[in-house]
This record gives structure tokens, sequence and C-alpha cells, in this order.
């Protein structure tokens, strides 16, 4: 049989994954570490909290409590990756136990803001000062995580190359499995609905 000479030659993979119809969340974590894939969610949902008060100043409510619920998504999506893969990494490396223990118990402090915001409907009163608390605490902790916790990781000897491409894996699961949830709130019943499909998923 012979090869017409215009015909691409076929190349062999070099890694786990083909070069062609590469996933794209593995073609990031190729291009950065653990600690920028981390860090650009951080500066995400900040960018995302900037755009809530815009718009709770603005006084639009649809949009407001879909942002507001975006935001939860994103929050969860992020402290879960980093307790199942980044955290337990960082304690193999660091041995500090502590570091990691005080990072899961702010996770569960935002965990259960995040609870509040997702039952409430657009126009609770109380849904912007929820949003604010849960801003707060998400800049301090994300204050922590950037100027202890990623330096040491970097100190360490984690592969985090490796470990961005499973965070990064990861969060395209759960973004896949996450975003089909319905994302306007502004009636109770979208919230009920929201919470049925909770239950049904755990």
């Amino acid at each position: 049989m012979t090869t017409n000479s215009k015909d691409p030659v076929p190349m062999p993979s070099s890694g786990n994954h083909p070069p062609i119809g590469m996933p794209r969340s593995s073609q990031d974590a190729q291009s950065k570490d653990a600690v920028a894939l981390l860090t650009a969610d951080h500066d995400k949902v900040k960018q995302l909290f900037r755009e809530y008060e815009r718009l709770q100043n603005i006084g639009d409510i649809s949009l407001k409590a879909d942002l507001a619920l975006q935001i939860c998504m994103e929050l969860e999506i992020h402290t879960m990756i980093e307790e199942e893969i980044f955290y337990p990494a960082v304690r193999a490396e660091t041995g500090d136990e502590d570091m990691v223990r005080d990072a899961i118990q702010e996770h569960a402090e935002a965990k259960e803001l995040i609870a509040h915001i997702q039952g409430m409907s657009g126009d609770d009163p109380d849904l912007d000062s929820t949003v604010a608390m849960l801003r707060k605490a998400i800049e301090h902790h994300v204050q922590e995580e950037e100027q202890e916790m990623f330096p040491q990781a970097r100190q360490g000897g984690a592969d985090l190359t490796a470990l961005c491409e499973q965070l990064a894996d990861r969060k395209e699961q759960l973004e896949h499995d996450m975003g089909a949830r319905p994302l306007r709130s502004g009636t109770r019943e979208a919230v009920g609905e929201r919470s049925a499909i909770g239950k049904a998923d755990s």
C-alpha cells in the first residue's frame, strides 16, 4: 500500500493525552501550576463579587440573584477541588496540620453562608447582607491562602504541574455536573426546584 506524500504523517502521542482533541482542562493544566490555577479562581470570584456590588447599586434584582448563585457555584467547586486534591498534597509536603485544618474550617463557615444564599429568593431583604458576609469571609480566606499556604506549597516538593492537571480535570467534571442546575432565583418556586435537584444529587 502506497502513501500519498502530501498526506500528513501521523505522529505518536508523547503523553497521557492525545495531541488532537485534548480536553480544555488538560491544555490549561500544561500551561500553569496548581497555585496559578487556584489563584485564577480567586481572581474570578473577586470579580464576580465586584459585579454583584454594581448590580446591587443599580437595583437589578434578577441579574443580581443569578450572579449570587453563580458565585456560590464557583465557590462550591473551588472548595471541593481544594479539599479533595490540593489540601492533602499540601499537608503531605509541609506537615502543617494546623494550616490545613484552619483552611477547612474557613471553608465550612463559607459553606453555611452559601447554603443560606442558595435558599433565598432574588427579592429577599437579607440577600445583600448575606452575600456581603460571604465576600468578607472569602477575602480573608484568600488572603491567608495566597500569603501563607501557596508560598509553602511552592517551596515544597510537590509536583504542582501534575496537581494542576488533577485540579483542572476535577473542576471540569464538577462544572459539567453543576452547570446543568438552574441559576435563576427570582421566585421561590425556582429556589424549591434547585433544592429538589440538590437532594436528588446527594
